[in-house]
């Protein structure tokens, strides 16, 4: 079980993952609807785990995860993307993110990332 940020600029994306995360017995300690209320959360909560969308107005995912790896290097985070974002998707790998799940979202799939990602 870990404490998790979920970060969507959809309501209705936030609603669905702390949904499939409270089944898969995490805690969602917060959520932010854009990158810069995500990097004020993390400040703030201090979660195990970030869920992070990569299209978002103000700041985006990609640059969210740059700034919580800059932040906190050791800062767990997984990507989630809409179908046809693998350049994106293989940018976040690179740049330090755990692991990526896709929209319209498989609970298994979320949770596997999820526990995955907190076992590292």
């Amino acid at each position: 079980m870990g404490k998790i940020l979920v970060v969507d600029d959809a309501a209705f994306m936030r609603m669905m993952m702390k949904d499939i995360l409270a089944r898969g017995n995490h805690d969602v300690v917060g959520e932010a609807e854009d990158g810069k209320q995500c990097l004020l959360q993390y400040v703030k909560l201090k979660p195990d785990l970030v869920t992070l969308d990569i299209t978002m107005p103000e700041l985006d995912g990609m640059n969210a995860l740059l700034a919580l790896k800059k932040l906190d290097p050791n800062a767990r985070v997984v990507m989630v993307s809409a179908m046809g974002q693998q350049e994106l998707v293989i940018q976040a790998i690179k740049a330090g993110a755990r692991d990526f799940v896709v929209k319209p979202f498989q609970p298994e799939r979320v949770i596997e990332a999820v526990n995955k990602a907190l076992a590292c």
